[in-house]
């Protein structure tokens, strides 16, 4: 366990992110895009929840990015129809809606759950695509 613990946080800090104890085998992060991008690329049937508006999402979005509009009256609901077993990668235009979605996300029990720290605007900006 203790050889365990070095290889743990070097990790933690290859991916780019600050992460918080939720439990046993439960994590919630914070992802830079590297982070992200990583994420996405190894760990198969990651979930991308895009919490913006259906207009901004039509605008651009993560490829197979599910849509639940942050300021929604249903919002809440929608995450309530979520397994909470899944692992989640949540993020909005710049971070603000999505960080709020996070914090709920972890108080309703979600176990792996990370977040895109700078939104979609920091994913362009990365030069990471969208789909349009």
């Amino acid at each position: 366990m203790i050889k365990l613990v070095p290889a743990l946080v070097i990790s933690w800090l290859f991916l780019g992110c600050t992460a918080e104890a939720v439990g046993p085998d439960a994590v919630a992060a914070n992802l830079d895009v590297a982070g992200a991008s990583q994420l996405l690329g190894s760990h198969a049937g990651t979930i991308v929840l895009d919490v913006r508006t259906p207009g901004e999402y039509a605008e651009g979005h993560l490829a197979d990015a599910v849509l639940l509009d942050f300021k929604s009256a249903g919002f809440a609901e929608g995450l309530g129809e979520l397994a909470r077993d899944r692992t989640y990668l949540v993020h909005c235009k710049s971070g603000g809606r999505s960080a709020a979605a996070f914090a709920q996300m972890q108080e309703m029990g979600f176990s792996k759950l990370y977040h895109l720290d700078g939104g979609i605007l920091a994913w362009e900006k990365a030069g990471l695509p969208v789909v349009k």
